[in-house]
């Protein structure tokens, strides 16, 4: 198979799907910026009922919050848009999907206004987590208008789950 840099959002899906069943394993997703883009990703692919609980679309500080359980001094002192955050996401959806064994999680700022010096627009970071391990953080700064850092997000989060069902 190609490098999974070069895969297409579609390949990437297909080979989750796959994985994920011959593994047995159960997804549980916490998106912010890509506003359900992943999930949509993987159900556009037959058989993801068997391995996708749930994405949860958690846009809102709020949303974060009462459907993932971040803490308000989580969110408080580091911002939605942080390491701290996307981690305490993947935890959350972990704790909140009792059927899941890997959550995946992207939170960032897709612009085109909301950015910072310190946190600019395209900034996004992304968690993996297996239930039971700690959570892989990464994070990325993408160039481009609002659907193009949507649209990297979203492959980046495809990669990461890839990878760690590789």
């Amino acid at each position: 198979m190609t490098d999974n840099a070069t895969m297409t959002i579609s390949e990437l899906a297909n080979a989750i799907i796959k994985l994920a069943s011959e593994k047995n394993v159960m997804l549980v997703l916490a998106e912010s910026c890509t506003g359900g883009m992943i999930a949509a990703a993987l159900t556009n692919i037959a058989g993801s009922s068997a391995v996708l609980d749930r994405g949860l679309v958690t846009y809102s500080n709020q949303a974060k919050q009462d459907l993932l359980g971040v803490r308000d001094d989580i969110l408080a002192g580091y911002g939605a848009v942080s390491a701290e955050t996307a981690i305490a996401m993947t935890n959350g959806a972990l704790l909140k999907t009792p059927a899941a064994r890997l959550a995946a999680s992207v939170t960032g700022i897709a612009g085109p206004s909301g950015g910072s010096y310190d946190k600019p627009v395209g900034l996004v970071h992304f968690s993996c987590q297996w239930r039971g391990k700690p959570a892989v953080h990464e994070h990325q700064t993408f160039t481009g208008d609002r659907d193009t850092v949507r649209k990297k997000a979203l492959h980046k989060t495809l990669i990461m789950i890839y990878s760690e069902l590789k």
